[in-house]
């Protein structure tokens, strides 16, 4: 009769205790990657408010998604995937990107007020540069450049090929080249 008890009572607690894990595994998930996703959604969309909601949908949707993570090791990879197309679509749906001031870090105590000028000068210059990309182009220079990662994570995650996403660098530094010119003259 004991073994009857135990059994019910593993029965009944069963689905609790495995949901219970996967909701402490989903907010692993989220607390472990939620600031890289934002700032990955931010430089794609230019502005907060919308960078906070899309990153908002991102993990929405990578958590209904969360069976298609066969491997844990490369949840950085899959929900950067989902956060570059989330922001592309919020992108091309709205025709629009608007860039502005993110939260400043705590400025360093050493940083003169020249430097701290000629450093918002140089941020203002960047985003006036990325405004003149497609959201592809721009897509594609901020994961290669400012993220870091070789041409074929940014084709995995841009769901193009290795050669589009060379081209798409390509025409963004040739933009970008132009602009710079312009600027200077």
């Amino acid at each position: 009769m004991d073994a009857a008890i135990a059994t019910t009572m593993m029965q009944t607690e069963g689905p609790q205790t495995l949901e219970a894990q996967g909701a402490a595994t989903d907010a692993e998930l989220i607390q472990t990657h939620m600031r890289r996703v934002f700032r990955l959604i931010y430089r794609v969309v230019g502005n907060v408010p919308d960078a906070q909601d899309l990153t908002q949908d991102a993990f929405v949707k990578a958590l209904k998604r969360r069976d298609q993570l066969k491997d844990p090791d490369k949840a950085a990879q899959w929900l950067g995937r989902i956060a570059v197309n989330t922001a592309l679509d919020f992108v091309r749906r709205n025709k629009r990107v608007h860039f502005e001031e993110i939260e400043k870090a705590p400025e360093a105590p050493v940083e003169s007020p020249e430097q701290s000028v000629l450093r918002d000068e140089k941020r203002r210059y960047i985003e006036d540069g990325l405004r003149l990309l497609s959201e592809r182009e721009r897509a594609a220079l901020i994961l290669r450049d400012i993220e870091g990662l070789p041409a074929v994570e940014v084709a995995a995650r841009l769901d193009c090929s290795p050669a589009t996403v060379r081209s798409h660098i390509a025409n963004a530094r040739v933009k970008f080249r132009k602009y710079a010119e312009g600027r200077k003259r």
